[in-house]
């Protein structure tokens, strides 16, 4: 049985962020082995992971965008730890599923 990953509790956001840039390839090693034995639960990374995994590459596309609004989706992504291209992609995706949900 595989070891359980456990996160610490951090007592301020520095020393979590330290923790998890210092353990930046134990993460990356459990998640592939999450994603090898099917174990991910549900949820964005789950569902991305599977993409990439099952899927192929996605098309390339060129959109353009109003400068402050690319500004704010980098600001908002490196809030989430993102680069900025899978941040809009997944608000994209997101925004998707809830207008077929209204659509019905």
């Amino acid at each position: 049985m595989p070891e359980k990953f456990v996160v610490p509790r951090f007592s301020s956001e520095a020393e979590e962020a330290e923790w998890w840039d210092s353990h930046q390839d134990l993460i990356a090693e459990k998640f592939e082995q999450a994603v090898a034995a099917g174990e991910l639960g549900r949820g964005r990374a789950a569902q991305m992971a599977r993409e990439r995994t099952t899927g192929g590459a996605s098309p390339t596309i060129t959109i353009r965008l109003p400068e402050d609004d690319l500004e704010r989706a980098r600001k908002l992504a490196a809030q989430r730890g993102l680069r900025y291209q899978t941040y809009l992609k997944m608000l994209i995706h997101e925004s998707l599923d809830r207008e077929e949900r209204r659509a019905g």
